[in-house]
């Protein structure tokens, strides 16, 4: 039976969760995901938790958050004077913007807090120093068989 390896195109049902159990994504409903093994499309500790799958195969990975998003950056967080913000703007709490660097690059951050005079926005990943679990089933290998046999 062929079992998934670095370049190999594959599809792949999951459910991504924090480590307290709370769902962050979900395939449920959707197709599933489609990506080439090793070329970077995913985080590394999804890559190498599908390596070696075959197809039908469910299994669940840990993946600790320096193969996911890294760390959380106190760089990453900017504090932001409430006079750079449009007056008849309504700000809150868990709010995304997107903010450009002055060279063209936009960024997405979250506002994080509201302080007085200033607003926290936080231009880290959403799951960076977060460790995170995956359910996944492996559907298909490019070129190897999608047939799934159940018991």
């Amino acid at each position: 039976m062929a079992v998934v390896k670095s370049g190999d195109s594959v599809k792949v049902h999951y459910h991504g969760k924090l480590t307290n159990g709370e769902t962050f994504d979900s395939s449920t409903g959707r197709e599933p995901l489609q990506f080439k093994v090793g070329s970077g499309a995913v985080i590394k500790g999804f890559d190498d938790g599908v390596t070696g799958m075959s197809v039908g195969e469910k299994k669940t990975i840990h993946i600790p958050f320096m193969e996911a998003y890294g760390p959380h950056s106190p760089e990453m967080v900017i504090d932001m004077p409430k006079e750079r913000f449009p007056a008849d703007m309504e700000i809150s709490i868990g709010m995304p913007l997107h903010m450009s660097d002055g060279q063209g690059r936009t960024y997405q951050v979250t506002i994080t807090e509201i302080k007085e005079t200033s607003v926290l926005l936080d231009a880290n990943h959403p799951l960076a120093g977060k460790d995170l679990v995956f359910d996944l089933e492996l559907v298909e290998i490019e070129g190897g068989s999608s047939l799934i046999i159940t018991p």
